[in-house]
């Protein structure tokens, strides 16, 4: 495997994880609610500890997206 199709790779990873951040935060933002009222009805919880855990999980997503994928693809854009 050369370094063009890595970098490839990791590009649409970037960008296919990014766009599924976007979806969730939209969803979040717009839809939360329904959300908040379809996970209430297996998960008891409180509003406020299904905002900080939705607020977590956008978090550990946002991080782990640039960890793993923009991070490796501009490393592989700066060696070649």
């Amino acid at each position: 495997m050369d370094i063009s199709t890595l970098r490839s790779f990791f590009m649409w990873c970037t960008v296919v994880n990014a766009g599924l951040l976007a979806l969730s935060f939209l969803f979040i933002a717009l839809a939360g609610e329904w959300i908040y009222r379809m996970h209430r009805r297996w998960f008891p919880m409180s509003k406020e500890s299904f905002s900080i855990a939705m607020y977590c999980f956008l978090a550990l997503f946002k991080i782990l997206i640039l960890v793993f994928n923009l991070a490796p693809y501009i490393a592989l854009l700066i060696m070649g």
